[in-house]
């Protein structure tokens, strides 16, 4: 029996050594990230007219607003299912900007380091709509779908500001169930907030506001038609989520999110996750904050060609130790 007891103790000690390893990681690699929310201008962010072959000014989140709405576009590698996404988008824009004269748009795509023809795609857009209504960030290298987004958020002009996928999953026109929602709310606080009558001068940009795009409605529908280790995983991972943002939002990861430019303000300024647990980083800064979160159900379709897998499941999960580590150790700052 002596030899049972031997090997329960060197993997007594394996563990601890393991464990112990793991958290000096988590530990180092939040203390690494601690400033990965600071802005880079130089080089990281470029507006290029591709007719005129200038360069662009670009504006910033700290700037008034010149525009209704933003809608950002993350893509990596989208030669194929951008063009598709952005006709419907233009084309519902357009449409909408063609009824209502104080109606204003932009498009922006964040090129997120692409190797196909993702750049040539978004600028042939540029071409055709002009580069007041769509604009191109390159940002020349592979990132990650948090970080591409940030871009987006920093750089664009609209009082509300939508980031959606570019696949085209949840349909552009959704867009009005998350716009009147943040309507709704907004007005609420202007006409019943700290001041009794209410700051008549106050737009809706200036309150912050967070609208998630939802797909809890289809969970149910989800669960009788996945393998049985995705529904396991996805249950894992929900778990975990709650552990480190707590409960108020079913579903974080929808792509479909629309922020006022205030609440863009506070968010996209302290956020630190680059890939996919941004999103979880989203709404533990909401809450941080105090920024009211609305969860809208919105229609939501599957596109070949998704980039998600079980293997990105670690990835996730090692961004969520960084994020719970950076917050409650103090190292990662919020800048208010």
């Amino acid at each position: 029996m002596g030899w049972l007891w031997m090997i329960t103790e060197l993997l007594v000690i394996a563990v601890t050594f393991a464990a112990l390893g793991l958290g000096f990681a988590i530990i180092f690699e939040s203390f690494r990230r601690r400033h990965n929310n600071a802005h880079v201008e130089s080089g990281n962010a470029i507006f290029e007219d591709p007719n005129s072959l200038k360069q662009v000014p670009c504006p910033n989140i700290s700037d008034p607003a010149e525009k209704y709405i933003s809608l950002i576009i993350p893509a990596f590698n989208e030669e194929l299912r951008l063009p598709g996404a952005l006709d419907e988008t233009m084309n519902y824009l357009q449409q909408r900007a063609a009824k209502d004269k104080s109606f204003s748009y932009e498009v922006v795509i964040v090129d997120d380091g692409s190797a196909d023809g993702t750049n040539r795609v978004a600028f042939d857009f540029v071409k055709k709509y002009t580069i007041d209504n769509v604009r191109v960030i390159l940002l020349g290298r592979n990132y990650g779908k948090g970080e591409a987004i940030r871009q987006g958020m920093l750089h664009s002009r609209g009082e509300l500001l939508l980031m959606l996928d570019a696949d085209g999953a949840t349909k552009v026109t959704d867009l009005e169930k998350l716009e009147n929602q943040i309507h709704v709310v907004a007005m609420k606080e202007i006409q019943f907030g700290d001041s009794a009558t209410g700051d008549s001068s106050l737009r809706i940009s200036d309150i912050p506001l967070a609208a998630f795009g939802s797909r809890a409605h289809l969970e149910e529908k989800a669960l009788a038609t996945r393998k049985w280790y995705r529904n396991f995983l996805m249950k894992g991972f929900h778990v975990v989520v709650l552990l480190t943002a707590g409960p108020g939002i079913r579903d974080t990861q929808c792509g479909f999110k629309m922020f006022t430019r205030a609440a863009a303000r506070k968010l996209f300024t302290n956020i630190r996750l680059k890939r996919w647990c941004f999103d979880v980083e989203l709404v533990y800064l909401c809450k941080w904050f105090g920024i009211p979160m609305i969860e809208i159900s919105v229609n939501w379709s599957e596109i070949p060609g998704s980039k998600v897998n079980p293997l990105s499941i670690p990835n996730m999960l090692w961004e969520l130790a960084l994020m719970s580590a950076g917050y409650r150790t103090g190292m990662w700052k919020i800048s208010t």
